[in-house]
């Protein structure tokens, strides 16, 4: 195997030299919900913001998280809400969200997060297309056999960009302070490193004019906190200096959108560095057009599209 990759590396190089540069989409606007739920039920903010996107002309939408940490995290409410993303009239994408399945705790009060997490997957994420009315098809992670199970890291292609969803919860990436190894970051980590391998190769052998990706937690926010006894692990660590590894090297531009709430309650906007930007939903549903002729390609957009 390995006497044929210096021939794949030449061929990868050999492409992206070749890069058009009008390579570019066409106009469109998709939108993002965040699952910042002020607290309580997260249904009626749900249902409200499904409505509110359904009524806008979207390419898709990203739905981050489907409960609030306080709701119970049994089959039932699961359920519930699958029925709301499949009732929309946009193709919607679900992205998991640390509210979805970390907090949870089964009767005796011991965390329940890995049971919930699988069973998530079976329930979310069994299918080739988005939910909604407008079907989008979807080719996930879960199709390579070592990563079977992480069937939540799914892309799809609208017009000239790569879209793509990547397990990152909030909360520092459920990196674990407790003793022992952390199974779960660690084996999500090679997966999610593999991930973002696969998608950066493949649009760049596409020559996509962008990647956009959506995460919950902010792989460039601001590292843990250090305490009086020890020194947080910052759980984004190694996820953030792929992306910027990965984003160096590509011709076209790199979007991260993630679900993280502005403190300050300022409107969302892009944060670039180089062809690498990032943007935080907020409180409400994010809007993001796409337009060849701004020239960084993304500008956020209120409800009335007015682009900031």
């Amino acid at each position: 195997m390995t006497r044929f990759l210096p021939t794949a590396l030449l061929a990868v190089a050999a492409a992206l030299a070749a890069w058009p540069a009008s390579a570019a989409p066409q106009d469109f606007a998709f939108g993002m919900i965040s699952h910042a739920f002020a607290g309580g039920s997260g249904e009626e903010p749900l249902r409200r913001a499904i409505a509110e996107t359904d009524a806008d002309n979207l390419a898709f939408v990203v739905v981050n998280g489907i409960k609030s940490p306080s709701e119970p995290c049994d089959d039932a409410l699961y359920s519930q809400r699958h029925d709301i993303l499949s009732h929309a009239q946009n193709g919607v994408i679900m992205s998991l969200a640390a509210s979805d399945w970390i907090s949870c705790r089964d009767h005796e009060q011991r965390s329940d997060a890995i049971e919930r997490l699988a069973r998530m997957r079976e329930l979310f994420y069994t299918g080739e297309f988005s939910f909604g009315a407008s079907k989008l098809p979807l080719l996930r992670q879960s199709l390579t056999a070592k990563f079977r199970s992480y069937a939540e890291n799914s892309r799809w292609e609208v017009g000239n960009v790569l879209f793509a969803t990547v397990n990152l919860p909030a909360g520092n990436n459920h990196f674990l302070l407790d003793g022992g190894r952390n199974n779960e970051f660690e084996d999500r980590l090679i997966a999610n490193r593999n991930w973002l391998q696969h998608l950066f190769a493949f649009a760049a052998l596409k020559k996509s004019a962008a990647i956009v990706f959506f995460t919950d937690g902010n792989p460039f926010g601001s590292p843990p906190k250090r305490s009086f006894f020890r020194t947080q692990r910052d759980g984004f660590a190694e996820m953030r200096r792929t992306f910027s590894d990965l984003a160096g090297k590509y011709r076209g531009r790199v979007l991260v959108v993630h679900g993280e709430t502005i403190k300050n309650k300022a409107p969302p906007h892009i944060l670039w560095s180089g062809n690498l930007g990032s943007v935080g939903t907020g409180e409400r549903w994010l809007k993001i057009v796409v337009d060849d002729h701004l020239p960084q390609l993304f500008a956020v957009a209120d409800a009335d599209g007015e682009r900031r």
